[in-house]
């Protein structure tokens, strides 16, 4: 719920939750996930990245070539000129 601490089902705080400050994420629906630095992920296959920067682009559609850091390859390009629309050049 927001504004609530996690609780370990007894009514304490949950240490883990308690010991270290929150970190503030920025969802963009049409980006990546950005999130105040520094952080790590644990990967699918148990592998840990750690970047240090103040503030990460996490990669969610993963087309990045840096999974799992967005390299905004989520991004459309756009076309110079558009296609005509009747067919005719």
């Amino acid at each position: 719920m927001p504004g609530t601490s996690d609780t370990a089902g007894s009514g304490a705080p949950d240490p883990a939750y308690t010991a270290a400050p929150a970190r503030r994420v920025f969802v963009d629906p049409q980006g990546p996930v950005m999130v105040e630095g520094p952080i790590e992920i644990a990967l699918e296959d148990g592998t840990v990245v750690r970047s240090d920067r103040f503030m990460v682009a996490v990669c969610t559609c993963r087309r990045s070539r840096t999974y799992p850091w967005c390299d905004t390859s989520h991004r459309r390009r756009a076309r110079a000129v558009p296609p005509p629309e009747d067919g005719n050049p």
